[in-house]
């Protein structure tokens, strides 16, 4: 039974399988990139369809996945069978995760910040469950660098964007909302995607990680 009460079907069976089309566009080796040398236990926010659970090396421990759509709940629940690591996928939000505090030595999360309703409570819950010296791992699209291209993202989420894709906003800055929520931004990597073509309103990418001090 559901607790969230987040339910987007058709969106879902979408995204799903964009998902697969994206992984094979250069997805795949970001989400290697983004868990790479993790260790111990893991919170992964936003789950979806369990893409990630292939890429976690063999030195974490456990991994809880938190997905609150179900249909892609049930997606996840079938690619954790699959995973290389133990994977645990259960019911919840980014903005009230099941976790206690200071117990998680990795968060990740991918594609996520994007949507949720409250970005600066999801970071704050993201920071409470970490231990300190944990490290939040995000790859998320995000604010535009360029004048032209911001436009075009703020009139994308004032109007179909997110109505098209689950709540979705293309224009967040992401980056400063990590730093204001108390995070230390090791490292980063900005990158557009798909690298090749005209750039749209979601091709601006960020990619790396933050320390809980």
């Amino acid at each position: 039974m559901s607790n969230s009460r987040v339910s987007h079907p058709i969106f879902a069976r979408l995204f799903a399988r964009a998902s697969v089309a994206m992984d094979r566009a250069g997805v795949a080796e970001h989400r290697r990139r983004l868990v790479a040398g993790l260790r111990g236990r893991v919170v992964e926010v936003g789950a979806g369809n369990g893409r990630m659970f292939a890429h976690y090396p063999p030195e974490v421990d456990a991994v809880l996945a938190v997905e609150p759509e179900p249909w892609l709940r049930a997606a996840a629940r079938a690619a954790a069978e699959r995973a290389p690591v133990p994977v645990t996928v259960t019911d919840g939000l980014a903005e009230a995760l099941p976790v206690a505090d200071a117990t998680a030595d990795a968060v990740v999360m991918s594609l996520v910040l994007c949507s949720v309703p409250d970005q600066a409570v999801a970071l704050r819950e993201a920071y409470r469950v970490l231990r300190p010296g944990g490290r939040l791992c995000f790859y998320e699209h995000v604010a535009a660098d360029t004048p032209g291209l911001r436009r075009a993202q703020r009139v994308a989420d004032a109007t179909c964007w997110p109505l098209l894709t689950a709540g979705c906003h293309t224009g967040r800055d992401t980056v400063s909302a990590i730093v204001a929520a108390g995070f230390s931004v090791v490292r980063l990597d900005r990158f557009r995607f798909p690298p090749g073509g005209l750039p749209a309103p979601a091709s601006p990418h960020v990619l790396r990680a933050a320390i809980r001090p």
